[in-house]
């Protein structure tokens, strides 16, 4: 078939709606991704944003989120126009993914209460605790009921005002369609879920309700009532309405009408995108936070503050490794190398520095050479600490080199997440294949190596690693489009990944003995970094 014959064939694929559109607010980059019937990419276009730290709350405002939005919806309509001659007016179905967790309350009037309380924010270390030993659940810090405790605790005069609580997600979908509805993966990250009913645990909603009974500064009505409804994927939460079409694109050329599918979080989607949503499958997902999750065959044994107990999109029961910090203290030491570069007279574009940096990782002792690189530029819950203190630390015997440097620094994206997966080894969780997607992992060869020496196991990476979670979500929009016939794991081996390449890289028995030298002193250290936060302010 000719490259014309293949326009024409996705032109009309575009004008008749034969698609599905995908969004997703991620931590630094909002998508848009069109895809086609076959689940291909057809258009994307994203827009860049960034979370703000105002009042001692990491945040970000609602006007950014549509401004975010409509940029990245332009860009894509204009890449389909470029690409395929034609700009899309209706699709077939759409979706909504969104950062996980943290706190966006509303009044009666619809108005945000207070500003949007992220994933990253670690203030409710008092009301996690209580809750977690109330429900015999762990309830981590950003989970949305550990915010709206922490503020009842506080005294927060906004919380007798509360109608209706939700997460980045659910607040877009409701804009877009006017339905409170939140995917089950989703609504897993607000409040416990009963695995039997796929619904919030009726025993705990109840407990909760009693144990804030009292307080001056209570909710006004029970918790059941200000959460959004749960669906699984494969059911319909709605339709985009005319005015959800003005808000994704002000030109008025994306009509009303389409079917949205549950919203998600980015933590489902990216199991959507790597087609892990069966047992004994995972995945990690490495941008601003890293985070694994490995689908389960039976409940855990015991309660463990290292691991979140979320779900799949389909409502299967996942362990969650979540870490706040990820890989943007190794992008900030790409930039400041790009900066270098360009003050010698040698410009160079940001992916040409990452790739270096990341290629000269894979060059460095398998230990690090005796260096240290923490990436806390957050609090981090799963090695106890409230605030963090971005650092490299190296002793008079180390030997720093760009190699060794590198490599450190790649190993320190993976440190505190290889340690939440000991926990998961600890109580004999089966693994077959885990699957990697993000930026990280666009050098080949390189992250997907390190982080297989990380967690002891191999690591798969597959084309649409790169997609990431925007593609996920477009991916169960087609679900929904296409009737959701036969169960999500079913659809998306039969359908989307039955023809799909990966790379799969096998653990180095030189790298993993390394690494474990190296996760050694890193966690020794991490008294480093208590002090560090107390000392430098």
């Amino acid at each position: 078939m000719s490259p014309q014959h293949e326009t024409n064939d996705s032109s009309e694929r575009i004008r008749s709606g034969a698609t599905a559109l995908g969004v997703e607010l991620g931590s630094t980059n909002i998508k848009a991704c069109l895809i086609g019937p076959d689940h291909e990419v057809l258009a994307s276009g994203s827009s860049d944003w960034e979370n703000q730290f105002v009042d001692r709350m990491w945040t970000y405002s609602l006007e950014d989120v549509w401004s975010g939005l409509q940029a990245a919806v332009a860009n894509l309509l204009d890449d389909a126009e470029r690409r395929h001659g034609v700009r899309p007016a209706t699709v077939g179905a759409m979706g909504v993914s969104a950062m996980m967790h943290g706190y966006l309350a509303f009044g009666a009037d619809g108005e945000l209460l207070v500003p949007f309380r992220t994933w990253r924010n670690t203030t409710t270390e008092s009301a996690a605790t209580e809750l977690t030993a109330l429900f015999g659940h762990n309830v981590p810090l950003r989970w949305s009921v550990a915010h709206l405790y922490q503020a009842v605790l506080d005294g927060e005069e906004h919380v007798p005002q509360v109608d209706f609580l939700t997460t980045l997600a659910g607040y877009v979908h409701w804009r877009l369609t006017g339905q409170k509805a939140l995917g089950v993966g989703d609504a897993s990250g607000m409040f416990p879920l009963d695995p039997a009913s796929g619904d919030y645990d009726r025993r705990m909603l109840t407990a909760f309700d009693e144990l804030v009974t009292g307080h001056e500064n209570a909710p006004a009505r029970p918790l059941h009532a200000l959460l959004p409804r749960v669906l699984t994927a494969g059911e319909e939460a709605g339709t985009l309405t005319s005015e959800g079409a003005a808000l994704l694109d002000p030109t008025g050329t994306l009509r009303a009408g389409a079917p949205v599918c549950p919203p998600e979080g980015d933590a489902g989607t990216g199991m959507v995108a790597t087609g892990a949503v069966a047992p004994r499958t995972g995945n990690v997902s490495a941008g601003t936070s890293i985070f694994a999750m490995v689908v389960l065959e039976r409940p855990l044994k015991e309660v463990h503050p290292e691991l979140d107990l979320v779900t799949t999109p389909a409502g299967d029961l996942v362990a969650m490794v979540h870490c706040n910090n990820g890989a943007s203290e190794l992008g900030a030491w790409a930039d400041m190398f790009r900066e270098f570069a360009a003050a010698l007279g040698h410009p160079a574009e940001p992916g040409d520095v990452y790739g270096a940096l990341l290629g000269a990782a894979l060059d460095g002792e398998a230990d690090g050479g005796g260096l240290l690189a923490y990436n806390y530029l957050s609090g981090e819950p799963i090695t106890g600490l409230a605030e963090g203190r971005p650092m490299v630390i190296r002793t008079p015997g180390s030997r720093l080199t760009l190699a060794n440097f590198a490599r450190t620094q790649v190993y320190g994206v993976f440190g505190t997440l290889s340690l939440g997966m000991r926990v998961l080894e600890g109580e004999g969780v089966g693994l077959d294949a885990m699957f990697a997607h993000g930026g990280l992992f666009r050098t080949a060869g390189v992250a997907q190596r390190l982080l297989a020496a990380a967690i002891g196991a191999p690591v798969a990476v597959g084309h649409t690693a790169a997609e990431g979670g925007a593609w996920g979500i477009a991916v169960l929009a087609a679900y929904v489009r296409d009737g959701a016939r036969g169960p999500l794991a079913e659809y998306l081996a039969d359908r989307v990944f039955a023809d799909a390449e990966t790379d799969v890289v096998e653990p180095d028995p030189d790298d993993v003995e390394g690494y474990g030298a190296w996760l050694k002193r890193y966690s020794a250290g991490l008294q480093i970094q208590r002090v560090a936060t107390e000392a430098v302010r």
